[in-house]
């Protein structure tokens, strides 16, 4: 037995001592964790020596016989900066191509109606990324890594092949939505495939830039997402969208029979399936030994208010793009037709130049957000590749592997569709009910391991939290549900697509209902209830 299982909470003597005792903690994360041959970060919150970081510990001994853990050390602006960059990385699934036609489609159509529905979808989605924050502090593994451990070896590989799906739909709709912004910012010199090409380089990028530690990568993402904020911030100032219209947008909720179809679209583009594993990955950059039980409480406080300052961020971008197109195009006969493709011609036919031409402007927020979204798809494709097959490879043979994944589909879309934009807007609508089916199979498995004991220890959700996480994920789904059957009725002809679809459907709803029933995935409580009732019925 090594010194830090028969002492947990004796002091560490200096920082390397720390080190060794983390990496052979027996609940750090394991040696084939994806992340696991990149941990050299420059600034880790590794709760050092008391030079580096003062920090007041709990008595843990004490929280193992269920006295009070909660007491924290007190609020340090420096450990909140050494926490942020999780928060960003995961929010940039929020202001993907995919939402931001999302965003722009939903202006035009319906103006300003949706902006109350846009503030609430944000705020479920961060309540759902916080429980996968938790995940990863409490265990020291990420979702990948726990549902193949807890779930039996079908179901495990069921849910990978159900991820990496999501995945490549979203990385193709990224890629494009890049290789788009390639085409505007070069005046159409370059097409799509060539767009493709550029973007898949991304990849090598990413490997660079990771040798040179997680914060690098980190300050990266920060430059993108202030690229973003910037270009939309100037679109926003450049069209002067009504203000009032805009508070009465936020504070009043309106919906009509002819916006469903683009409130549904809000809502579904804000839960990323592969962005839940990521997130439950990516806090794991900074070194807290899950045995230390006011050390994990500490990263959550602070993982929370990180990810709340992300997410406040990528609504203010969201919000800019919705009341641009809300100003431009709600109410003309072009809100209709408008779509991620064509959405740039659009804008400079109806607001023009200025200093520099709103085209641009659009084209280069448009790139910084294919560009960051393909990273970090990238990113999460390591870890639940990684995660789920337990897989030891190299960290380019990895990176390599996922991105041919959502490449090879994407070129030869590129090449299918450059010269009709109508096709690839349908395109990217079959990529949503794609990415809409693959929701349950990142959210019960989360909230189900995120309420057991076994896995979470002392850090278990209340019940009643677990009953507002459950709510708002039986809202999503069912709000996707409503997508998904409105897109197979105004798709679906013929009766042998009509069997297949109908005979998969089937299929897909069997696994859910498996995923839920397994281990009492159900509010402890409400599953506990219909079980004792059904087992008296069936006794009488």
């Amino acid at each position: 037995m090594s010194a830090a299982e028969e002492n947990p909470n004796a002091d560490r003597k200096d920082g390397e001592e720390e080190d060794r005792l983390l990496l052979s903690s027996p609940q750090s994360r394991p040696s084939t964790s994806p992340q696991s041959d990149s941990r050299e970060y420059e600034e880790e919150v590794a709760y050092e020596s008391s030079e580096k970081i003062t920090v007041v510990d709990v008595d843990d001994s004490a929280a193992s016989d269920g006295c009070d853990y909660s007491v924290t050390p007190p609020f340090s602006w420096r450990k909140l900066w050494l926490f942020t960059g999780p928060g960003f990385l995961m929010s940039i699934a929020f202001l993907d191509p995919g939402n931001l036609e999302g965003d722009l489609q939903a202006g035009a159509i319906a103006g300003y109606s949706l902006l109350w529905l846009l503030m609430w979808a944000t705020a479920m989605g961060l309540l759902i990324q916080l429980l996968a924050a938790r995940v990863g502090v409490a265990t020291g593994k990420h979702l990948a890594e726990l549902c193949r451990e807890e779930y039996p070896y079908w179901a495990g590989v069921l849910l990978w092949v159900m991820a990496e799906v999501a995945l490549i739909g979203a990385d193709i709709q990224e890629v494009i939505g890049s290789a788009i912004a390639i085409k505007i910012l070069s005046n159409g010199v370059l097409p799509l495939w060539a767009g493709v090409i550029i973007t898949a380089s991304d990849c090598f990028m990413f490997l660079f830039l990771e040798n040179y530690g997680v914060r690098k990568l980190e300050a990266v993402f920060a430059v993108l997402i202030s690229t973003m904020a910037l270009s939309f911030a100037w679109m926003f100032a450049d069209t002067r969208p009504s203000g009032k219209e805009l508070m009465l947008g936020l504070l009043v909720p309106k919906l009509s029979s002819k916006t469903i179809r683009q409130a549904v679209g809000v809502v579904g583009c804000v839960i990323m399936p592969h962005n839940v594993f990521l997130h439950s990955a990516l806090v794991q950059s900074r070194k807290i030994d899950p045995e230390k039980k006011g050390h994990v409480r500490e990263a959550l406080n602070y993982y929370s208010i990180e990810c709340s300052v992300a997410l406040i961020v990528s609504f203010m971008i969201n919000l800019f793009v919705t009341t641009v197109f809300a100003k431009g195009f709600y109410g003309t006969k072009q809100a209709n037709s408008i779509g991620l493709v064509n959405a740039g011609q659009y804008l400079e036919e109806k607001f023009g130049g200025g200093l520099l031409p709103i085209l641009y402007i659009w084209g280069i927020g448009l790139l910084a957000a294919g560009q960051s979204s393909t990273i970090t798809g990238t990113y999460a494709g390591q870890f639940i590749m990684g995660g789920f097959l337990n897989l030891r490879l190299k960290k380019w043979l990895r990176a390599l592997i996922t991105r041919s994944f959502a490449i090879v589909p994407t070129m030869i879309v590129a090449l299918i569709f450059n010269r009709s934009e109508t096709s690839l807007d349908v395109l990217n609508e079959w990529l949503n009910v794609l990415q809409s089916i693959q929701i349950p199979f990142a959210l019960i498995p989360l909230l189900t391991l995120v309420s057991k004991d076994q896995v979470m220890g002392v850090f278990k959700v209340g019940q009643t939290l677990e009953r507002v996480a459950w709510t708002v994920a039986a809202l999503v789904i069912v709000i996707n549900g409503y997508l998904l059957l409105d897109f197979f009725i105004a798709e679906v002809n013929g009766l042998l697509f009509g069997f297949v679809v109908c005979t998969g459907t089937a299929a897909y709803v069997a696994f859910i209902v498996y995923l839920i029933s397994y281990g009492g995935g159900l509010p402890s409580s409400l599953f506990n209830l219909i079980r004792t009732k059904g087992f008296g019925y069936t006794r009488t």
